[in-house]
């Protein structure tokens, strides 16, 4: 599968998790090609403001596996993850992020200036992951903005 293939699922997620009543965020963690698992934000429904789309995809996958270095992996996430976030893939050494829209275009679309988190992040950090930005951006836009255009973030 290619990267757009993955991030259709990811920018699938982050459809279906608005639909569940979260913030519209999806993220998938590949290895060797296989998608090992996927991840919704779950902030409203989970009643933890952390339970983001890529931080509770690395909960759950390393609590499941007791896999806790990453750098064999991809993560596919539909938007640029926060500090938080960000935060975690350097602590599990994620292998490579792709993502589709940026932090910048999310906080555009709330009105705000916004920044890189996560370059901010790995480039101040031990850790590095590679990292693929603007990957099917305009389809994880349209799903920002509908959210969005009537719900303020948080």
């Amino acid at each position: 599968m290619t990267d757009e293939e993955y991030m259709r699922q990811a920018i699938a997620l982050s459809a279906a998790a608005a639909e569940h009543g979260n913030e519209p965020f999806g993220a998938v963690l590949v290895k060797d090609g296989e998608v090992v698992c996927t991840n919704e934000n779950q902030i409203y429904t989970m009643h933890d403001p952390s339970f983001h789309g890529e931080t509770g995809l690395i909960r759950k996958f390393c609590g499941e596996t007791g896999i806790t270095d990453l750098h064999e992996y991809t993560m596919y996430s539909s938007c640029e993850p926060c500090f938080m976030c960000s935060g975690a893939m350097v602590w599990t050494k994620l292998g490579r992020l792709v993502y589709a829209a940026s932090n910048i275009d999310l906080e555009k679309i709330l009105g705000k200036e916004g920044c890189n988190c996560s370059k901010i992040v790995f480039d101040h950090s031990f850790w590095q992951p590679e990292v693929t930005a603007g990957v099917l951006r305009a389809d994880s836009l349209k799903v920002l903005d509908a959210y969005f255009s009537n719900k303020s973030k948080g």
